[in-house]
Protein backbone atom coordinates (compact mmCIF):
# COMPACT_ATOMS: atom_id res chain seq x y z
CA UNK A 1 0.00 0.00 0.00
CA UNK A 2 1.34 3.40 -0.98
CA UNK A 3 0.14 6.75 0.26
CA UNK A 4 0.10 9.59 -2.28
CA UNK A 5 -0.22 13.28 -1.46
CA UNK A 6 -1.25 15.65 -4.22
CA UNK A 7 -0.60 19.38 -4.26
CA UNK A 8 -1.22 21.02 -7.61
CA UNK A 9 -3.44 23.67 -9.19
CA UNK A 10 -6.54 21.56 -8.55
CA UNK A 11 -5.91 20.06 -5.12
CA UNK A 12 -3.81 20.96 -2.10
CA UNK A 13 -2.66 18.34 0.37
CA UNK A 14 -5.08 15.70 -0.89
CA UNK A 15 -3.94 12.24 0.24
CA UNK A 16 -5.09 8.86 -0.99
CA UNK A 17 -3.91 5.25 -0.78
CA UNK A 18 -3.04 2.90 -3.59
CA UNK A 19 -4.18 -0.47 -2.34
CA UNK A 20 -4.07 -2.55 -5.54
CA UNK A 21 -1.29 -3.34 -8.01
CA UNK A 22 -0.93 -0.92 -10.92
CA UNK A 23 -3.25 -1.88 -13.80
CA UNK A 24 -4.64 -4.92 -11.99
CA UNK A 25 -7.57 -6.16 -9.92
CA UNK A 26 -10.23 -4.02 -11.57
CA UNK A 27 -13.93 -4.40 -10.79
CA UNK A 28 -15.46 -7.25 -12.84
CA UNK A 29 -17.63 -4.77 -14.77
CA UNK A 30 -14.73 -2.47 -15.66
CA UNK A 31 -12.62 -3.61 -18.59
CA UNK A 32 -11.09 -0.56 -20.27
CA UNK A 33 -9.41 -1.20 -23.62
CA UNK A 34 -6.68 1.39 -23.11
CA UNK A 35 -4.35 2.40 -20.32
CA UNK A 36 -4.10 6.07 -19.36
CA UNK A 37 -0.65 6.22 -20.97
CA UNK A 38 -1.99 4.80 -24.24
CA UNK A 39 -4.82 7.34 -24.22
CA UNK A 40 -2.43 10.25 -23.68
CA UNK A 41 -0.14 9.01 -26.46
CA UNK A 42 -3.01 8.61 -28.92
CA UNK A 43 -4.33 12.12 -28.20
CA UNK A 44 -7.26 12.98 -25.95
CA UNK A 45 -9.01 16.08 -24.61
CA UNK A 46 -7.31 18.41 -27.09
CA UNK A 47 -4.09 17.98 -25.12
CA UNK A 48 -5.22 20.10 -22.17
CA UNK A 49 -5.97 17.36 -19.65
CA UNK A 50 -2.86 16.91 -17.51
CA UNK A 51 -0.92 19.56 -19.40
CA UNK A 52 0.75 20.24 -16.06
CA UNK A 53 2.02 16.62 -15.95
CA UNK A 54 0.94 15.76 -12.39
CA UNK A 55 3.78 14.19 -10.42
CA UNK A 56 1.48 11.57 -8.87
CA UNK A 57 1.64 9.63 -12.16
CA UNK A 58 4.67 7.96 -13.77
CA UNK A 59 7.03 10.16 -15.79
CA UNK A 60 6.81 7.68 -18.67
CA UNK A 61 3.20 8.79 -19.23
CA UNK A 62 4.41 12.20 -20.39
CA UNK A 63 7.22 11.11 -22.74
CA UNK A 64 4.98 10.56 -25.81
CA UNK A 65 1.80 12.23 -24.54
CA UNK A 66 0.16 14.67 -26.92
CA UNK A 67 -0.18 17.68 -24.63
CA UNK A 68 -0.97 21.33 -25.31
CA UNK A 69 1.94 23.60 -24.47
CA UNK A 70 -0.30 26.67 -24.15
CA UNK A 71 -2.99 24.82 -22.13
CA UNK A 72 -5.61 25.51 -24.82
CA UNK A 73 -7.39 22.65 -26.61
CA UNK A 74 -6.00 21.81 -30.05
CA UNK A 75 -7.96 19.55 -32.37
CA UNK A 76 -4.77 18.34 -34.06
CA UNK A 77 -3.62 16.81 -30.76
CA UNK A 78 -6.67 14.55 -30.68
CA UNK A 79 -6.41 11.20 -32.44
CA UNK A 80 -9.45 11.91 -34.62
CA UNK A 81 -8.64 15.60 -35.13
CA UNK A 82 -11.89 16.82 -33.54
CA UNK A 83 -12.85 18.10 -30.12
CA UNK A 84 -15.29 15.80 -28.37
CA UNK A 85 -15.51 17.00 -24.79
CA UNK A 86 -17.18 19.74 -22.83
CA UNK A 87 -15.40 22.28 -20.63
CA UNK A 88 -14.69 21.38 -17.01
CA UNK A 89 -17.20 24.07 -15.93
CA UNK A 90 -19.94 22.12 -17.71
CA UNK A 91 -18.91 18.89 -16.00
CA UNK A 92 -19.11 20.64 -12.63
CA UNK A 93 -22.51 22.16 -13.39
CA UNK A 94 -23.91 18.74 -14.36
CA UNK A 95 -22.64 17.21 -11.11
CA UNK A 96 -20.24 14.81 -12.81
CA UNK A 97 -17.26 15.83 -10.68
CA UNK A 98 -16.48 14.21 -7.34
CA UNK A 99 -14.65 16.48 -4.90
CA UNK A 100 -11.75 13.99 -4.68
CA UNK A 101 -11.23 14.04 -8.46
CA UNK A 102 -11.69 17.69 -9.44
CA UNK A 103 -10.47 17.11 -13.00
CA UNK A 104 -13.15 14.52 -13.70
CA UNK A 105 -13.49 10.99 -15.02
CA UNK A 106 -10.04 10.64 -16.55
CA UNK A 107 -8.38 11.66 -13.31
CA UNK A 108 -10.51 9.08 -11.50
CA UNK A 109 -9.49 6.45 -14.07
CA UNK A 110 -5.79 7.28 -13.78
CA UNK A 111 -5.94 6.97 -10.01
CA UNK A 112 -7.96 3.77 -10.24
CA UNK A 113 -5.44 2.36 -12.72
CA UNK A 114 -2.61 3.23 -10.33
CA UNK A 115 -4.35 1.25 -7.56
CA UNK A 116 -6.62 3.63 -5.67
CA UNK A 117 -10.02 2.27 -4.75
CA UNK A 118 -12.61 4.82 -3.77
CA UNK A 119 -16.21 5.42 -2.77
CA UNK A 120 -16.90 6.86 -6.25
CA UNK A 121 -15.80 3.74 -8.15
CA UNK A 122 -19.28 2.28 -8.66
CA UNK A 123 -20.68 5.54 -10.09
CA UNK A 124 -17.71 6.07 -12.40
CA UNK A 125 -17.82 2.50 -13.66
CA UNK A 126 -21.56 2.92 -14.42
CA UNK A 127 -20.72 6.07 -16.38
CA UNK A 128 -18.01 4.19 -18.28
CA UNK A 129 -20.41 1.32 -19.08
CA UNK A 130 -22.99 3.80 -20.39
CA UNK A 131 -20.59 4.64 -23.23
CA UNK A 132 -21.36 1.26 -24.80
CA UNK A 133 -24.33 2.93 -26.51
CA UNK A 134 -21.78 4.91 -28.55
CA UNK A 135 -19.86 1.73 -29.35
CA UNK A 136 -23.10 0.25 -30.67
CA UNK A 137 -23.91 3.37 -32.73
CA UNK A 138 -20.48 3.41 -34.37
CA UNK A 139 -20.61 -0.33 -35.05
CA UNK A 140 -24.15 -0.07 -36.48
CA UNK A 141 -23.61 3.04 -38.63
CA UNK A 142 -20.05 2.61 -39.89
CA UNK A 143 -18.36 0.09 -42.13
CA UNK A 144 -15.77 -1.98 -40.30
CA UNK A 145 -12.41 -0.22 -40.40
CA UNK A 146 -13.80 3.14 -41.60
CA UNK A 147 -11.99 5.40 -39.15
CA UNK A 148 -13.46 8.54 -40.75
CA UNK A 149 -17.04 7.58 -39.90
CA UNK A 150 -18.33 9.40 -36.80
CA UNK A 151 -15.00 10.90 -35.71
CA UNK A 152 -16.48 12.91 -32.84
CA UNK A 153 -18.15 9.83 -31.38
CA UNK A 154 -14.94 7.83 -31.85
CA UNK A 155 -12.92 10.54 -30.10
CA UNK A 156 -15.38 10.53 -27.21
CA UNK A 157 -15.02 6.75 -26.92
CA UNK A 158 -11.25 7.08 -26.89
CA UNK A 159 -11.54 9.56 -24.02
CA UNK A 160 -13.42 6.89 -22.04
CA UNK A 161 -10.73 4.20 -22.57
CA UNK A 162 -12.62 2.40 -25.34
CA UNK A 163 -10.55 1.68 -28.45
CA UNK A 164 -12.64 2.86 -31.43
CA UNK A 165 -9.88 1.88 -33.87
CA UNK A 166 -11.14 -1.70 -33.55
CA UNK A 167 -14.76 -0.97 -34.51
Amino acid sequence: MKEVTVSDGYQQNYTYRRTEPVGKQFHDDFKPHLTPQEMLELGVFGGVYFGDRPSEFPDVWWKKAKLSEDRKPHTELNYYGVLASQPLATWRKKGWIHVDDPRGWFQWYCRYYMGRRHEDDVRQIKRWKAMTRHVAQVAHNCRSGDQFCRPRQRQALLQWAYDPRNL
